[in-house]
């Protein structure tokens, strides 16, 4: 059961703490795994009733939890919230007693662990999002990294409403254990939540935003200096489409303004 202080509908998978008015995972990646392994395992017996909701946070969650209440909602709702984001990571160690979260589970990252596990244990993934050529490159690149791994199905990211429930059928037509959803904030948070209770076979729902340009290299990481250093958001202004100049240009320094004020204060009011 989560451990932060809300009003949920379902308990969390993990305990979780408040980051920026968020709640966050203490989870690592390898944790985020083995969980991942056991809700399949479970979900296969009958003993999980539903898919399992992952999302991510970081500099773009946390300033859209605060000023948008319609996400802060679907957040709240989920199951797992892992962090996305260095500043998640420092900020839950500045202001929680403990070591706070240990470690950073960018979904970038994640997408190839978990992609490991899953050829080592026989899980399936169902790819949506992207462009038709990423979403296609993408699913070639983990199976070629990945010798084994099953994509039982995948579909670009563009489709209409009217065409939700016959994307649906198809995720449980594919009898896919993990779904990856890169449609970008806030839409693929609002679709996982709306379609999980319509699967059949899925364990996990996991968000992934653009994850699927790196996979195949459309969009380059950042050196692992700026990783560590919380600064890959420069790169990816600097190296990504235009759009995100503008929103980073926005929700960095909101997301620092509110950590600041949420967990650095914090940190002094218990002196």
């Amino acid at each position: 059961m989560g451990s932060v202080g809300m009003n949920k509908t379902i308990d969390m998978r993990l305990p979780h703490i408040l980051v920026g008015g968020m709640p966050v995972a203490l989870a690592s990646d390898e944790q985020l795994n083995a969980a991942m392994l056991e809700d399949v395992e479970r979900r296969k017996s009958g003993s999980l009733h539903r898919a399992v909701t992952v999302f991510d946070s970081n500099a773009h969650a946390i300033s859209s939890y605060a000023s948008d209440e319609r996400f802060a909602k679907v957040i709240n709702s989920a199951d797992i919230v892992h962090a996305d984001g260095q500043i998640v990571v420092w900020a839950s160690k500045i202001s929680h007693n403990g070591p706070g979260i240990p470690e950073r589970t960018a979904t970038t990252d994640f997408i190839h662990t978990a992609a490991k596990m899953a050829q080592e244990h026989g899980l399936s993934f169902y790819l949506l999002g992207g462009v038709e050529d990423i979403n296609r490159h993408c699913a070639e690149k983990l199976v070629e990294l990945y010798p084994g791994l099953k994509i039982a199905g995948r579909r670009n990211g563009y489709f209409s409403d009217a065409e939700e429930d016959d994307i649906v059928a198809d995720i449980n037509a594919s009898g896919a254990d993990i779904l990856w959803v890169g449609l970008g904030k806030p839409k693929e948070q609002y679709f996982s939540a709306r379609i999980a209770p319509k699967l059949e076979h899925c364990a996990w729902v996991v968000t992934c935003g653009g994850c699927f340009h790196y996979v195949v290299g459309d969009y380059p990481r950042a050196p692992l200096w700026m990783q560590n250093f919380g600064l890959e958001w420069v790169h990816r202004i600097a190296t990504g489409p235009r759009y995100l100049f503008t929103r980073y240009l926005v929700t960095v320094p909101h997301a620092l303004s509110i950590v600041l004020k949420k967990d650095v204060s914090r940190l002094f009011s218990r002196r």
